[in-house]
């Protein structure tokens, strides 16, 4: 079983942004940006692509409702997406909040927040999912 994979069944404790049936959200303990959150299906499987049409459709619908909750949660020009998969063996999708670029570049040196900046970021987005 993923690491990720023990966080959805709450086997490992997590900064849940947002949650279904299927998916579930939460905060990035490497992030970039505030904000910065992971979208990963409840199913364990490795690779994006490896997922079947209509659950990453409906993985695409869910983390669309996530970036709407992050940009109201913390206004930006835009929410990016990225995927890269190689670290952890479950498929994710990374929200990130952007002012510009500049942000997504997983180079950049990653905030060192508390945990009640980790708490308080989870709980603005969660508030603001619909």
């Amino acid at each position: 079983m993923s690491i990720f994979s023990k966080i959805a069944a709450g086997e490992i404790p997590s900064y849940k942004c947002a949650e279904s049936e299927k998916f579930y959200a939460f905060l990035d303990i490497n992030p970039l940006v505030k904000g910065h959150t992971l979208v990963i299906p409840r199913r364990e499987v490795d690779y994006l692509f490896d997922m079947e049409d209509d659950e990453l459709a409906e993985m695409q619908v869910f983390a669309k409702r996530v970036a709407l909750a992050i940009k109201e949660a913390f206004p930006c020009v835009k929410v990016g997406q990225a995927v890269l998969g190689l670290e952890v063996p479950h498929a994710h999708i990374h929200l990130i909040p952007m002012q510009s670029e500049k942000d997504m570049l997983f180079s950049n040196p990653k905030l060192q927040l508390s945990k009640e900046e980790f708490e308080d970021i989870a709980a603005k987005i969660r508030q603001a999912f619909k």
